[in-house]
Parts: structure tokens; C-alpha cells; sequence
């Protein structure tokens, strides 16, 4: 704090000793140790509010810049999910404008011919396919009977 050498303390001690005295010369020595302390305390704690201060100001930019960040990440999710939200709107309506309307008591429609089951009578031999022919591509599509099945597996 003060940049004093031995012999300037020197000199202010033998001032000190002329000017006060020999008697007051320990109260004034512990009155004036007294005050440099406080002295001290005092700027230590200034030292330490300003460093406060700093820290907070540095705490409130740092919050202020993840609120920002959190605000743009809000936004952006936000974006996206109306996008995602619009695509399945679009994605219903055309389902919804693919599909024939049912109207109440009309008969069920057929299935596609892809998708419809082969009755026997639709059924037809192949020309010049003998029996066994057929019952072996039976079996193997799994049109057999069921003792045709039966056989088949235990051979």
C-alpha cells in the first residue's frame, strides 16, 4: 500500500518520539495500528463488493444469452413442429379425398381381384397336368385337404 523503506520508518518513528512524546507515544503507536486495520478492512471490502458487482454483471449477461438462446430454440421448434403439423393436414385431407364415402346401407364394396379368395369353382386343372401334379401344388401352397396335409407331414 505505502512504499516506505527502513529508514523513512526510521524517520517517522524519531519524529513521532519528539512531537508526542515518550509517555503517549504507545497509545498513539496502538491507536494508529487500530485505524490502519480498519483501514484495511475498508478496502478489502470495497475490493470485494466491486468484485461482486463484476461477477453479477457477468451472471446477467450470461443469463440474458441463454434466455436468447432458449428463445430461438423455441422458435425453431416451434417452426418445425406447425411444418410437421401441416404435412399430416395435407397428408389427411388427400386420404380423406381418396376415399370413396360410404353411404349408409349400401352394399359392401368387392375387394380388388388381388385381394379377393379362390373359391374351387375358380379354380381350373391344367391342361395336361396329371392328378398327382396337382395335389403335389396343392400341398405346396397349402390348398390340400387336410388328410392330404396329414400325409405330407409325416413323410
Amino acid at each position: 500500500m505505502f512504499d516506505f523503506g527502513f529508514s523513512e520508518m526510521i524517520l517517522v518513528a524519531v519524529v513521532a518520539l519528539i512531537v508526542v512524546g515518550p509517555q503517549r507515544l504507545p497509545k498513539v503507536a496502538r491507536t494508529a495500528g487500530h485505524l490502519l486495520g480498519r483501514l484495511q478492512r475498508y478496502v478489502s471490502d470495497v475490493k470485494a463488493d466491486v468484485s461482486r458487482e463484476m461477477q453479477l454483471d457477468e451472471l446477467k449477461k450470461l443469463q440474458q444469452q441463454v434466455q436468447e438462446q432458449a428463445r430461438e430454440l423455441e422458435t425453431t421448434v416451434r417452426k418445425e413442429a406447425e411444418g410437421v403439423q401441416s404435412s399430416v393436414r395435407e397428408t389427411a385431407g388427400e386420404i380423406e379425398r381418396s376415399v370413396e364415402p360410404v353411404e349408409p346401407g349400401a352394399p359392401p364394396m368387392n375387394p380388388p381381384p388381388s385381394l379377393a379368395p379362390v373359391t374351387d369353382a375358380q379354380m381350373q386343372p391344367v391342361e395336361g397336368a396329371s392328378d398327382a401334379d396337382r395335389n403335389d401344388s396343392q400341398l405346396e401352397l397349402g390348398l390340400g385337404h387336410d388328410a392330404d396335409r396329414s400325409t405330407a407331414s409325416k413323410a
